[in-house]
């Protein structure tokens, strides 16, 4: 009889909860799943996860794209079409068979969520002190 290795099992359920946790309308690729879990470059173990969990845990594995946005099925295939009719029923945009992660990623900017927009920038010429010109003599 095969053991279970309890360390394939705490990198299997910390997956899971990473990608039971990403919000409707939201997306995120297997690499930033496996770091989010603490596992930093398992991206294919989360593939595995994916393929292996059971229906009953209904994972959103739709909201699960490679690091540029596509998604891992083939355009046109069976599973792709799921995906982009999941993604639509939650406002995500697949265009030309990518999503656009800079608008739909998961917390793509950090900085921007913990600390809100970036201040604008200030107009040099607003800040400057007035300059000084030569006189001829």
């Amino acid at each position: 009889m095969k053991s279970v290795d309890p360390d394939s099992v705490r990198q299997h359920a910390a997956i899971r909860r990473v990608i039971a946790s990403i919000p409707p309308g939201r997306v995120t690729s297997y690499g930033e799943i496996a770091t989010r879990a603490g596992w930093p470059g398992r991206a294919r173990l989360v593939g595995r996860v994916l393929g292996e969990a059971p229906a009953e845990l209904a994972l959103p594995w739709h909201r699960v794209l490679r690091a540029d946005g596509r998604s891992a099925f083939a355009p046109g295939s069976r599973g792709f079409r799921e995906q982009v009719r999941r993604l639509a029923g939650e406002g995500v945009l697949v265009c030309n068979a990518r999503v656009d992660l800079a608008l739909h990623g998961w917390e793509r900017n950090l900085d921007a969520l913990l600390w809100g927009p970036a201040p604008s920038p200030r107009k040099k010429a607003a800040t400057a002190a007035p300059r000084k010109t030569r006189t001829a003599r």
